[in-house]
């Protein structure tokens, strides 16, 4: 059996912007913690949690790694993330198995992009939030403006724990201890901010707070705080912020103090919201932390190692998980044996015998088990999912082959794999150029991508510039007809289709209805009529893009009793499908992103300028601090090809921007007469 209780362990997730030192944190956190002998080193490529060959060649994350420790009696389990915005989705992926989320800051760079995305991310899923400063001790920072604009940026609940002292080379508790001097602000003042938020979570206690502040020297005791601390930090009242030095060591040991006498345990933290049923009728359903309960875990992260195989990482929810447990995969019903269960430090996977409620286990070589699924011991608990994670949409491409003839199975075989371990990377078969398209978030992510399959797979291939996801769609309602009549000596195809399209709202997907009376389309061929509507949407009608935001309606056709058959209703169906869009003042799609760019303030004009002449949109502009400025604008996808390369330019390297999927738009009407011409050239149409 373990040596812990569920009310002893921490679920951390170190979270923030790439270069804020989380890898290098969590080598003090266990050092200081004993779990480690010494400290590796990003530089040296030699920490526990970026072991992987490509992060010790880029010297940065590009992974989410779990390590765990044992520290005053509580099991720490700690998940190191990403920190550049081309890898989020391994951040965003582990949030539910955790019940905090510790956003670094970079005392130096301050707030920056990813710090926002996370920041949010984490309240949407209701998790503890705190905020860890780092690099307290690196010249030219300024905290006490940083703790000011992280307060204006993420509300008055940001209020720090414990404050730096002696120039960085200490901290100072404002909590449970708030006695000392710190390098700005005053400790008493930050205690007493402290107390006067937590109390307003609780009327009881804020009543006895104000009645023994009335009586010389009463004060509240840290432990008469507790349950109202969990409380604060549940219903996000709450931001704790800690100051720490990685490198130096300054303030580990506080935050570790502060991790097992503060955060909350699995019992404490907000419970991840599980569903029970599909669409509408899905129910909300709280699991408990209880060991004696059904067992109910969650697969949150997957790793395919060549030589190990598939590792599968799921967070205990419900009851517990033993080495002889029989579980079940989603809705299967033919359960698979736990031979062997593991807990994960890095690379290491020490095997243990029991996983407990709120504990984070792995389990290897079950093919079965992807990203995302739920574990469960009973069939009582099927048809359960967690409440869906929302990742970025993969938008930049690559048109990729195998470069060796006979290795294209090999190619299909590596997709899967790297689907399975990354929640932002999309694979894309387009029929009418026959072309693989990879996507990915960024020009880097794909590349990394990329080496991987080649070092990893050991599989060479060929690539071509990237593609844009344009979409079809139409601007009016049209009707199509088709009759289509096939005679060959026997038996002949025969089917006639009259079809109305009507325009969706945007991004409201496709309907199909039939609105046919007297069975002049019998109802048995009208899934043919559907499938053939649905070729077209998979093509697209004049430019070879997929379709989207239409309804189509079958409104009338004809039958022959002996020659109709469903290849005869399909054809029929596609036919009329594309005669009432040709009608309908068809439109291409562009996808427009979102932009947040962090520069110098110097080379706003430069970047506002250049994104004008990309057709962009400039939305809001606004100070940083230490001479940066935040650019928030709107272009289209196809404008920014190159854009990493001519943001490096135009500000001597210190640019970095990130981007999101927005919306669709039309696309000018020059751009759709030469995208149409290039596809009739390719024999489309």
């Amino acid at each position: 059996m373990v040596s812990y209780t569920t009310e002893s362990i921490r679920n951390i997730a170190l979270a923030g912007h790439g270069g804020a030192g989380k890898t290098t944190l969590v080598e003090a956190l266990l050092l200081q913690g004993g779990r480690i002998a010494t400290a590796g080193s990003v530089g040296q490529g030699n920490t526990i949690c970026d072991f992987d060959p490509q992060e010790k060649a880029h010297q940065h994350s590009l992974d989410a790694a779990l390590v765990n420790l044992d520290y005053q009696g509580a099991h720490i389990n700690l998940i190191d993330t990403p920190g550049f915005p081309d890898f989020i989705g391994q951040a965003l992926a582990v949030l539910p198995a955790v019940e905090t989320a510790a956003v670094v800051i970079n005392a130096q760079a301050g707030i920056e992009t990813v710090t926002h995305r996370l920041m949010e991310r984490a309240a949407e899923r209701r998790l503890c939030r705190m905020i860890v400063i780092n690099k307290i001790d690196a010249d030219n920072v300024d905290l006490l403006t940083l703790v000011e604009q992280i307060r204006e940026t993420f509300g008055n609940e940001c209020l720090p724990v414990n404050l730096p002292a002696n120039q960085g080379k200490s901290v100072v508790d404002c909590f449970f201890n708030p006695a000392g001097e710190s390098d700005f602000s005053s400790v008493a003042e930050a205690h007493t901010a402290i107390i006067d938020q937590v109390v307003e979570v609780d009327e009881a206690l804020m009543e006895l707070y104000l009645e023994q502040g009335q009586e010389q020297g009463q004060e509240l005791e840290p432990g008469q705080l507790h349950n109202a601390f969990e409380k604060a930090l549940r219903e996000g009242h709450l931001v704790p912020i800690c100051f720490v030095s990685a490198h130096t060591g300054v303030g580990i040991k506080e935050l570790l103090d502060f991790c097992v006498r503060l955060l909350p345990n699995p019992t404490e933290g907000n419970p991840e919201p599980f569903l029970k049923g599909e669409g509408a009728q899905a129910e909300e359903l709280r699991t408990v932390p209880d060991p004696k309960a059904h067992a109910v875990g969650h697969v949150f992260k997957v790793n395919i190692d060549p030589f190990v195989g598939k590792l599968a990482m799921f967070r205990v929810h419900q009851g517990a998980i033993t080495k002889d447990s029989q579980l079940f995969i989603g809705d299967a019903r033919k359960p698979f044996k736990v031979g062997h269960l593991f807990q994960i430090f890095g690379k290491e996977h020490p095997e243990v015998e029991v996983g407990i409620p709120g504990d984070i286990c792995a389990v290897a070589k079950i093919d079965e088990l992807h990203r995302n699924v739920v574990i469960h011991d009973s069939h009582d608990e099927d048809q359960i999912h967690i409440r869906p994670l929302h990742f970025p949409t993969p938008l930049f491409g690559l048109a990729i082959k195998a470069a060796t003839r006979g290795d294209e199975q090999k190619l299909s075989d590596t997709f899967n794999k790297l689907l399975e371990e990354d929640p932002c990377l999309a694979i894309e078969q387009n029929q009418t150029t026959r072309e693989t398209v990879l996507r990915g978030l960024s020009d880097l992510h794909l590349r990394i991508t990329l080496e991987k399959m080649r070092d990893r797979y050991r599989l060479e291939v060929e690539t071509k510039p990237p593609k844009i996801a344009y979409k079809e769609t139409i601007s009016t309602v049209a009707e199509g007809h088709h009759r289509h009549k096939k005679q060959t000596g026997g038996a002949g195809q025969f089917g006639e289709v009259f079809l109305r399209v009507e325009p969706l709202e945007r991004g409201a997907g496709f309907e199909f209805t039939s609105a046919v009376v007297g069975g002049t389309i019998p109802s048995q061929y009208l899934p043919a009529v559907e499938k053939g509507v649905r070729e077209v949407l998979e093509d697209g009608a004049i430019a070879g893009y997929p379709m989207q935001d239409i309804r189509a309606v079958a409104t009338d056709g004809k039958h022959h009793p002996v020659d109709s058959k469903e290849i005869a209703f399909v054809t029929a169906g596609r036919e009329a499908f594309l005669d009432a869009v040709r009608k309908a003042r068809p439109l291409i799609l562009e996808p427009m992103v979102n932009i947040e760019i962090i520069a110098p303030a110097d080379t706003v004009g430069a970047i506002t300028g250049d994104l004008s002449s990309r057709r962009g949109r400039i939305n809001g502009t606004d100070a940083r601090g230490r001479g940066m400025a935040v650019i928030n604008a709107q272009a289209p996808m196809a404008e920014m090809e190159g854009y990493e390369s001519q943001l490096k330019s135009m500000t001597g390297g210190q640019g970095s921007y990130s981007i999101e999927l927005s919306h669709y738009d039309p696309v000018p009407a020059d751009i759709q007469q030469r995208l149409c011409a290039a596809y009739q050239q390719q024999g489309g149409g």
